[in-house]
């Protein structure tokens, strides 16, 4: 997520870093780069000049070269601008009415219906909702299916009328429906086409007269860069929508339409899609993407995805087989599922102030844990619990059944063991005898 953009940003402010000598020049030369590393980014000219403009102002304003730390104040005058840059301030969603109507548009390819399906997903799990998705795109083969697929997988009710062709209608039968099934949010997925047609604009701006939603949410593909900002404009001059759906960031190394959409359509970016998961759905803050963007990491995102999939219930159960040493591989096979949940691992590890930027070039699987799965559920419900009487024959076995090698499966019983000691001093306090274990590891 935005690796280009972040790589010239801190090459461009390198300079300005350590504590030499800081003149206007070099600031001008360094405010010269980042407005390059911009334009690479598929940022609009004027809002890169703009942008580079403002922050000079204010850092001679600020004076900025008889600063301590002049390096570290530019920096900090590059992430406020970077967050005013995209929005200023987090924008949720509206959930009034009575049911609350979301309208989704955008075009053929954004991942429309798929982020339709991530948002009803959230709007269940994190705010208690009862949520009614509803099929209008009656012209793309197999989008009724799709949204069913996914309905399904969520667990939660489509509304589709396969036969009727008039998505007017198909919306209005909905909304009846969702009041008398006592549904507190409907989410309209509307046709989509390849570019930006009359037809299309014509339709959209019917079903948006018949229902009235309370948010119309404009969906765009982040990876199209400033062609997704000039559709957004297009979008936004017929519907006057409320808010921008990013998909697709997790693999946009660039950035340009997030930094650049908020100038144009004055409208707030409001969620970002950030995998092809269920889950894979966050609210946008922009100060922390601005954060990120610097190499700062986002340990709040990160602490608030820990805290949604930590069970307190289950953390007692874990504390209490610590204390006895039953701890098991089962207890374990758990935490990693947990750890799963939160969502893409390069994405996570892009989080730790600092982690991201080591982390640039390697190349992390999101099955990264998919061979110490296969191990555990080639083990038995024995093995599981007392993994000490796992002998060599067994290591075999277990290598053979989930296509490891017995190193694979001695590397996993070591680590097992040595967190199991670590888990069980620290639920005792014992620090002194943790640094000693820590130290042994290093060896």
């Amino acid at each position: 997520m935005f690796n280009n953009l972040s790589d010239k940003l801190d090459k461009a402010l390198h300079v300005l870093k350590g504590h030499g000598k800081i003149t206007e020049v070099n600031v001008a030369e360094t405010l010269k780069e980042v407005r390059r590393a911009l334009l690479d980014a598929d940022v609009n000219f004027k809002i890169a000049k703009n942008f580079t403009t403002t922050i000079k102002e204010k850092a001679l304003g600020q004076n900025v070269l008889t600063t301590l730390n002049p390096g570290q104040l530019m920096v900090k005058l590059v992430k406020d601008e970077l967050t005013r840059l995209m929005g200023g301030e987090t924008v949720g969603i509206n959930l009034s009415g009575t049911p609350t109507i979301i309208l989704m548009s955008g075009l053929q390819g954004s991942g429309k219906t798929t982020f339709s399906g991530k948002l009803a997903n959230y709007l269940k799990t994190k705010k208690s909702k009862q949520v009614l998705l509803v099929a209008c795109d009656v012209y793309r083969p197999a989008a009724i299916n799709q949204l069913q697929v996914v309905g399904e997988q969520i667990g939660v009710e489509v509304y589709a009328e396969v036969e009727n062709k008039n998505p007017v209608e198909i919306s209005k039968n909905a909304v009846k429906h969702a009041k008398a099934t006592g549904k507190n949010v409907v989410i309209i997925d509307t046709a989509g086409r390849l570019a930006v047609d009359e037809q299309m604009m014509t339709e959209i701006s019917n079903i948006h007269k018949a229902v009235n939603p309370q948010e119309t949410l404009f969906v765009v593909d982040a990876m199209t860069g400033q062609d997704a900002v000039n559709t957004a404009k297009s979008f936004n001059d017929i519907l006057n929508f409320e808010g921008v759906v990013l998909t697709k960031l997790d693999g946009d190394t660039r950035g340009g339409a997030a930094l650049s959409i908020k100038t144009i359509v004055n409208k707030p970016i409001k969620f970002i899609g950030t995998g092809e998961k269920m889950e894979a759905i966050d609210v946008f803050h922009p100060d922390r993407m601005a954060e990120r963007i610097l190499g700062m990491g986002d340990v709040i995102s990160l602490v608030e995805r820990a805290q949604e999939q930590y069970d307190e219930e289950e953390a007692r159960k874990i504390q209490k087989k610590i204390a006895k040493n039953q701890f098991g591989f089962d207890d374990f096979l758990k935490q990693i599922q947990q750890i799963k949940k939160m969502g893409n691992m390069k994405d996570l590890m892009g989080m730790i102030p600092g982690v991201g930027k080591m982390m640039k070039d390697v190349d992390i699987d999101d099955d990264a844990f998919k061979s110490i799965e296969a191990i555990i559920h080639s083990m038995t419900p024995e093995e599981r619990s007392q993994p000490k009487t796992i002998n060599a024959s067994r290591k075999k076995r277990l290598a053979k059944g989930s296509g490891t090698s017995i190193q694979e499966v001695n590397q996993l019983l070591k680590q097992f063991t040595q967190m199991s000691k670590m888990m069980k001093m620290m639920q005792g306090g014992g620090s002194r005898q943790m640094m000693q274990m820590m130290k042994g590891m290093g060896k």
